[in-house]
């Protein structure tokens, strides 16, 4: 019955199409609605298969009462893919497009529905709805009624939102085309007059996480007063689901650091912490995620200086003591995030001499010790973090020694994670400017023998790099012949020559000092190492190059001066050319590379 009912329909419909009577044509229409209703899928394909679409572009025109009626039955036949590209190809779009300048509200509403729809996950689709210019006659719909609150209207808001949504999703250069027709304050506006209406408020939030993954757009945003609209939508909402959805546009708007500081106005930061407090002793699952998103946007907000500082306060915030008082609890989520929080507070001296006059190293090093063993990779790594940027200020350094930073940091020596024994060293490196510490590190045989192991770490240049740049800060540091013997007994002479040749000058510069403290001090034990490292041809290339930063020259012919109170290294100076290269220098422009050289030139002239 249904069958045959369709293709008479169908038939019908082809001839009063033709004939232009609209009474018929309108029962014709009702009966495809219905079937429609029925079986969608299978009228689909029957309505593709008569012909009847690329009649319809010739139906579709503005003074027709039958538009409203047509546009709902293409709505209808296009929520199925395989219908979306037949819809472009029969001519649909530029009379639909056409429409959107109807006045008629039932007219507008069925064919933002059907352009909608036809855009869903179709390419050909918004291809076609960009030609004919639809998305700004809609834009233009959405701001001039804006301000109307009636059911209606709001339905008609939703539909338009959503078909621009559709016309945009995951397509950067259409959702940058939105963007420069203006369509975020648009959509803030909106969001602010309908917040009681959820579909529409629903229907913005998302919009707002498509085009904030755009670059671009952040500009707009953060001339708009989104944030606070967020902030106020958030402290409404009960339900998971629907904060869930705010938070997937606060992450990518948080980026922005002039949003950061709106959302910290607005007191977004109250909020999240009210959200840790409830949820931190749950165990449902959508708690333990709440807590997750709620406690790492809080410490994104603490990345940008000015949010930062403001939450701060001197560090006499309620903030700030917050964000302290998850240190000690016994969740791993609020211990990472209160690490990394106040790794984020550190990025300024003030704030790193305050905190550590206030017991926050004390507090971090308890952290530590309850993840040597087994420990939580991720608590390990932000601990270090903050521990590292607290050890930047010269004050705090000899604090953070006598408070037990040394002994704390090596328990993680054994760790095989590249992340935590990146930090470890920097850590580490930052605390050794004195030479007491220096001295009672590059003493400890087990830290030297791993920093030698770790110059090797070929998969982890970052590891490596800093592994090399420890072993000569102990050098440096220290200048003592225990650590040098030390060093040279485990193997880093040959490390420090390799680094010597590093493509960061600052890297080859402290080399070279090393290894001149080593020549003036332990020659005799360190000679072996150094002449199969071939340190000698290194310096007489480094000299060679015209590309060697002063300093470089300048200490490779103080190291050159050093090496020849060794028989064996003196007589591989004599044999390779010296002193041509080093005369060559006397007249180099800078000052200290050319007197030095002078200086090198007598002593290879004495001692040849």
């Amino acid at each position: 019955m249904f069958q045959d009912n369709l293709s008479d329909t169908l038939k019908k419909l082809k001839i009063t199409a033709v004939d232009r009577t609209e009474d018929s044509l309108e029962g014709c229409l009702d009966c495809l609605l219905q079937a429609l209703a029925q079986n969608n899928m299978e009228t689909s394909e029957k309505i593709q298969g008569s012909g009847i679409l690329q009649l319809f572009a010739s139906l579709l025109i503005p003074q027709s009462s039958c538009s409203a009626k047509i546009a709902n039955i293409i709505a209808e036949v296009a929520k199925n893919e395989f219908m979306r590209i037949p819809c472009v190809d029969a001519g649909l779009i530029s009379p639909l497009v056409q429409l959107l300048n109807s006045k008629d509200q039932e007219v507008l509403l069925q064919t933002g529905r059907a352009l909608g729809n036809i855009c869903y996950d179709s390419h050909e689709g918004r291809s076609a709805v960009d030609q004919a210019g639809g998305a700004q006659i809609v834009i233009d719909h959405l701001r001039s009624l804006c301000s109307i609150t009636d059911p209606a209207n709001e339905k008609l808001l939703t539909v338009f939102c959503g078909m621009l949504m559709n016309y945009s999703n995951e397509n950067d250069s259409l959702q940058a085309q939105l963007i420069n027709m203006g369509v975020i304050p648009t959509l803030v506006k909106l969001l602010g007059i309908h917040c009681q209406n959820a579909a529409l408020t629903e229907m913005c939030l998302v919009a707002f996480g498509n085009l904030a993954e755009l670059e671009s757009s952040k500009e707009q945003f953060a001339s708009t007063n989104i944030a606070e609209e967020l902030v106020k939508l958030f402290k409404k909402q009960i339900e998971h689901d629907k904060r869930e959805m705010i938070f997937e546009v606060l992450a990518p708007l948080a980026e922005n650091d002039a949003i950061k500081l709106q959302l910290v106005e607005a007191g977004l930061v109250e909020c999240l912490l009210e959200i840790v407090q409830q949820k931190v002793d749950s165990d449902k699952e959508d708690d333990i995620a709440e807590l997750k998103t709620a406690s790492d946007l809080m410490v994104l907000l603490l990345l940008g200086d000015e949010s930062m500082q403001k939450l701060f306060e001197g560090g006499k915030g309620n903030v700030f003591q917050r964000v302290l008082s998850w240190i000690p609890s016994n969740n791993h989520q609020l211990q990472l995030a209160g690490a990394l929080a106040i790794a984020n507070f550190a990025r300024n001296d003030g704030n790193c001499i305050h905190m550590v006059d206030n017991g926050i190293v004390e507090k971090l090093t308890d952290l530590l010790d309850r993840h040597v063993e087994d420990g939580n990779v991720t608590v390990q790594h932000a601990a270090l973090s903050a521990l590292r940027n607290l050890a930047i200020p010269v004050v705090n350094k000899a604090k953070m020694l006598s408070a037990g930073v040394t002994e704390a940091v090596l328990k993680f020596l054994k760790s095989e994670m590249p992340p935590v024994q990146f930090k470890l060293l920097g850590t580490l490196r930052m605390l050794i400017d004195a030479q007491e510490a220096a001295e009672q590190l590059g003493k400890n045989v087990k830290l030297v023998e791993r920093l030698v192991e770790w110059c090797e770490a070929k998969d982890h240049a970052g590891v490596m790099g800093e592994s090399n740049r420890l072993l000569s800060a102990l050098i440096r540091h220290s200048k003592s012949k225990d650590v040098i013997k030390t060093i040279v007994q485990s193997g880093g002479i040959k490390h420090l020559v390799t680094m010597a040749t590093s493509e960061h000058v600052i890297m080859q510069n402290e080399a070279l000092v090393a290894l001149a403290l080593i020549a003036a001090l332990e020659l005799g034990t360190a000679e072996k190492d150094i002449e199969s490292a071939k340190l000698v041809q290194i310096l007489h290339k480094l000299l060679a190059d015209e590309r060697s930063a002063p300093e470089i020259k300048y200490n490779s012919m103080v190291l050159i001066c050093a090496l020849m109170g060794s028989e064996s290294l003196h007589k591989e100076v004599q044999d390779l050319a010296f002193l041509d290269v080093v005369s060559k220098l006397r007249s180099h422009e800078n000052k200290s590379v050319a007197q030095q050289a002078s200086l090198t030139e007598q002593r290879l002239t004495v001692e040849s």
